[in-house]
């Protein structure tokens, strides 16, 4: 137990990138559904991109994409944690108090996930890691 306990320990950077990469993927397809129809069209209608569904899918596209790649994780993340929680009390507290009922577990889950993203940081597998290590004197 001991040694799987270990190894978790050392792949934690690199388990870190890959929940940022996996939710930062999930997340970028309700921004390109607002505004770009795909992977299907909004279920709403049509978006105008100046009204607030329009900021929500240029910060979820735009911003998911950001955390993909991992740059600027910190700030980004935790805009999208605001995001997600004004979402949240905008569009699902409204019709109850229990997520599961009102329809925004994932919202919640988003917040969360993405405010652990603004303390932890992009993991192992950054662009921003990989900026920071190159400029950094060798010792």
């Amino acid at each position: 137990m001991k040694n799987f306990c270990n190894w978790l320990a050392n792949c934690s950077p690199r388990l870190l990138s890959i929940l940022r990469i996996i939710t930062a993927f999930l997340f970028m397809q309700h921004g390109s559904m607002k505004l770009l129809g795909f992977p299907a069209p909004f279920p709403m209608g049509e978006v105008h991109l100046f009204s607030l569904i329009g900021l929500a899918g240029v910060l979820e596209l735009g911003g998911g994409f950001l955390l993909l790649i991992g740059l600027f994780t910190r700030p980004v993340a935790f805009i999208l944690s605001g995001e997600m929680a004004v979402a949240y009390f905008m569009a699902h507290a409204p019709h109850g108090f229990w997520p599961v009922l009102n329809g925004g577990e994932a919202a919640v889950l988003y917040c969360f996930v993405f405010l652990y993203l603004a303390a932890a940081g992009g993991g192992e597998w950054s662009v921003g890691r990989m900026c920071c290590q190159r400029n950094k004197p060798a010792v």
